[in-house]
């Protein structure tokens, strides 16, 4: 992080004096300060955050990555296995709940800044709104996939990035960060150039319908930059429910499982999917071919390019070989 340098002189004033004019300097640090309108929500930072919430984990990720770890006084919501570079620092911060904490408890850890993944982070009706939480002082973020506005793409998850190194004074890393992930998406979206798309139905979870993502989710860009195209993608919303018979008629070929705590494992997914005899002729449970993404892969955040490569591979096996 890049901080204006304190310049203590010596033999001119009295010491109160310099005291007040290092004070003043340091109070300012290089780049700040910074506006920044998150989902319509205008915040200036006068210095980066130091005591950092984060509800879900991509964001916590997304700060790990960014080398931020010294920030964070609080997690919460974990979806999935962390990823193994971060584990390490992950499991060093406290973790307020396995759900989205309270308010109250939130506020225990003292934070000046929270960062939310899903809406549901801030949940009006739960007492946690980004107004409860600027009238006790502390700035909120919410992760520009719940700002409902259009589409989310690649260039999001890049500006998110991008906007979190620059609140927390850290740009340089970001723009590395961001680089990297841009490269890795390139390599595999070179792989399928060309490639004929597959139709893809993802499911995340239900029964008496199936909860799928729609075309307002990253995960529509995903499919899309491997190589497929999501059957739901007119869908307009990030996340909705679709019955069992839309599902038959758009006939996928390969049907995406998204994989995360609470809603059943990978295995009674599959075995669900199969035994439904509504499914049997759609071409993805014929042939019994599934791809496995763990739901932080599918978010705006540092696994969705790791996320364009392993769909690749999926839709596009003989591209890999």
């Amino acid at each position: 992080m890049a901080l204006s340098s304190v310049l203590l002189t010596t033999g001119c004033g009295s010491s109160e004096e310099n005291g007040r004019d290092a004070k003043a300097t340091a109070a300012v640090p290089t780049g700040f300060p910074i506006t920044v309108d998150n989902c319509g929500v205008k915040t200036t930072y006068d210095r980066p955050p130091s005591r950092v919430v984060t509800i879900h984990q991509h964001p916590a990720e997304l700060m790990l990555a960014l080398g931020l770890k010294d920030r964070m006084v609080g997690t919460a919501f974990p979806d999935s296995a962390v990823l193994p570079e971060l584990k390490k620092d992950y499991e060093a911060i406290p973790e307020l709940a396995k759900r989205e904490p309270s308010f109250e408890k939130i506020l225990d850890a003292e934070p000046d800044f929270v960062y939310g993944g899903y809406g549901s982070a801030f949940a009006e009706n739960e007492g946690r709104s980004r107004k409860a939480f600027a009238d006790a002082g502390i700035d909120t973020y919410l992760n520009r996939e719940y700002c409902g506005k259009k589409q989310v793409t690649m260039e999001d998850t890049y500006d998110e990035i991008r906007t979190i190194g620059k609140v927390f004074g850290v740009p340089g890393r970001a723009d590395k960060l961001v680089a990297d992930l841009e490269g890795r998406v390139g390599k595999a979206t070179g792989k399928v150039e060309g490639e004929p798309e597959v139709p893809v139905f993802v499911y995340d979870s239900g029964d008496k319908s199936a909860f799928t993502a729609g075309g307002k989710s990253l995960g529509t860009e995903l499919i899309r930059l491997a190589g497929g195209e999501n059957v739901f993608a007119d869908l307009d919303d990030v996340f909705g429910d679709v019955s069992w018979e839309q599902v038959v008629e758009r006939r996928p070929e390969v049907i995406a499982i998204y994989d995360y705590a609470g809603a059943g494992s990978v295995e009674e997914k599959e075995k669900f999917l199969l035994s439904q005899s509504a499914l049997a002729d759609v071409p993805a449970i014929r042939n019994k071919r599934f791809v496995v993404l763990p739901l932080t892969a599918t978010l705006v955040g540092i696994r969705s390019a790791y996320a364009v490569d392993d769909l690749a591979r999926g839709l596009h096996p003989e591209s890999f070989r």
